[in-house]
């Protein structure tokens, strides 16, 4: 590859990962967004966690309409338009989402704000689905780990921005004000509809710089579309009824008895409760059920017939799923006495470094991708960790908030850098260590309250930081011609930030906001099991455990 392509190539990368920031600003900043929409509604913890349902739900469906309507016409759409144009149309998309929810914050409806960050995230879902492998093709193959990790390292930095903005543009510079007290103000979505003027134009903008882009390519795939017609008629059938169990719960809250006894009288919605959990389990049952049958019979069902790919489809779900929850019931959790009853703008900083631990994982575990010698990674797997640490910091500092809390989180980072060491860069071990770590840190948080609790809980985006990359490197390994089906089914389990988060929310409306924190113990459970199962499977195969690690999400 020459120079002046390289320059090109360079200059494309620069202007796509625009994108990877977008994500992550919009999804961490919901951590702030729920609270507030709690207060200014009246909703119970489960109608609050409605809004990554909205979000992460759009995700899956995008990725699903997308495999659906290519397997009819028998050829990847999303190639035959090329990943440039994917792109262009999802910051469209995402552009329409943001009218919308200036509409919906005007007119202060909760139902349309939902629907409106469902526009914006299906357009998320056509640009990751396009962003990845654009990202991946963007030079030679044996440095595409790099890119996606720059990627992925400019993703975190949007999480870690993102609380701190929207918690200004809420608040302003106001402290000493409860979320209760500013919600109740009769102008206080003002400032969101302002932000989202800007969103849009932003997205808009981008959009434009893609499309007058003489220097971005195209951007195609070699790969040859598989059909998988047994598999997509599960999909569609798990989407149909988690559709229909959804529908009834929404149903319910137009009750008004409904509203009496579980709302205002704090009865025990123990049906609710059974109705949510039912759509974990048949997002799970489904997918064993596919498994199994296609180790039966293949045909028809594609890439499902690897148990690596079902298994690592349900880690992804648990993966995004407890990401998600934990940062989303955050704000509900410190508000709480036990936890300091931090509220308002003061919530910003504990939303931000929850999301900066993610950034700080990322930062080291990109470190590999540049081939230092032994001793100097070492050296910079101590280093980075808090380079990265006192940006969120600083970042946080800037916008005037008070950080000094923060400052011993410094020595919970020391747990993550010795996983980093004990896992030695194999995806399967370094899973299952920061899986074990994860769980063993949410049940210190649930054993104990005020900072040491708070700290804990955090420190999950320190262990979750590398685990996408780790996933979807194992879950692909073998696959083939199945490798583009099989990240396609990956992507999709995105659902899990839409489906975990409002589980934890129900119970949390009836056991309380800290207990319902064994939700994440659970998924820390199985991510850690998954990358104890997989190389098991994969040496069946005949696969070695040297798995390449992509980017982060």
């Amino acid at each position: 590859m020459n120079s002046e392509q390289t320059k090109s190539n360079n200059s494309a990368l620069y202007t796509l990962i625009t994108v990877f920031f977008f994500w992550g600003f919009i999804g961490a900043s919901n951590g702030i967004f729920i609270p507030f929409c709690k207060a200014k509604f009246g909703l119970d913890q489960f109608q609050s966690q409605l809004i990554d349902f909205a979000f992460y739900g759009a995700y899956y469906i995008g990725a699903l309409l997308l495999f659906i309507f290519s397997s009819i016409a028998k050829k990847d759409i999303l190639n035959a338009w090329g990943f440039k144009k994917g792109i262009i149309y999802g910051l469209l998309i995402s552009t329409f989402g943001a009218v919308l929810m200036i509409l919906a914050v005007t007119q202060g409806s909760y139902l349309f704000i939902l629907g409106a960050l469902f526009i914006v995230a299906l357009g998320f879902s056509l640009q990751q689905t396009s962003a990845q492998p654009f990202a991946a093709s963007l030079g030679e193959a044996h440095s595409a780990s790099s890119r996606l990790n720059l990627a992925g390292g400019i993703n975190s930095l949007g999480t870690t921005i993102g609380p701190i903005v929207v918690s200004f543009a809420l608040f302003g510079v106001i402290s000493g004000v409860s979320i209760e007290e500013f919600a109740q103000k009769e102008n206080s979505l003002d400032s969101m509809r302002i932000l989202y003027v800007f969103v849009g134009g932003l997205f808009l903008l981008a959009a434009a710089l893609f499309h007058f882009s003489k220097k971005l390519p195209a951007g195609k795939s070699d790969s040859t579309f598989e059909t998988a017609s047994k598999a997509m008629k599960t999909l569609i059938a798990i989407t149909v009824i988690l559709v229909a169990i959804f529908a009834y719960i929404f149903s319910r809250y137009e009750d008004p008895e409904f509203i009496t006894r579980f709302i205002e009288n704090k009865e025990k919605d123990y049906l609710g409760l059974a109705l949510t959990v039912s759509t974990l389990l048949v997002v799970v049952i489904g997918l064993f059920f596919a498994n199994t049958t296609a180790q039966k019979n293949p045909e028809g069902w594609g890439a499902m017939k690897y148990p690596q790919l079902v298994l690592g489809m349900l880690a992804l779900f648990a993966y995004v799923g407890v990401e998600v929850t934990i940062g989303s019931n955050l704000g509900e959790l410190l508000v709480t006495a036990d936890f300091g009853s931090i509220s308002g703008p003061a919530l910003a900083p504990y939303m931000s470094m929850y999301w900066g631990s993610l950034m700080i994982g990322r930062w080291a575990g990109a470190i590999t991708v540049f081939n230092p010698s032994s001793q100097l990674r070492k050296i910079l797997l101590i280093v980075i960790p808090y380079v990265a640490f006192g940006v969120v910091l600083a970042a946080n500092a800037i916008s005037g908030q008070d950080v000094t809390p923060l400052y011993a989180y410094a020595f919970v980072i020391l747990f993550q850098i010795a996983g980093f060491f004990l896992g030695k860069d194999q995806p399967s071990r370094t899973l299952m260590i920061f899986g074990l770590m994860g769980m063993a840190a949410m049940i210190i948080g649930l054993f104990t309250t005020g900072t040491t609790a708070i700290f804990a809980f955090m420190s999950g985006g320190l262990f979750l930081s590398i685990m996408w990359p780790s996933i979807f490197s194992l879950a692909i390994a073998g696959l083939g011609k199945y490798t583009s089906q099989g990240s396609a089914f990956l992507v999709m389990m995105i659902l899990g930030g839409g489906i975990i988060p409002p589980l934890q929310g129900k119970l949390a409306d009836i056991i309380g906001i800290h207990p319902s924190y064994f939700i994440p113990v659970l998924c820390f459970a199985f991510i850690a099991f998954y990358g104890w199962k997989v190389i098991g499977i994969l040496e069946k195969q005949g696969i070695g455990k040297e798995i390449e690690v992509g980017g982060g999400h």
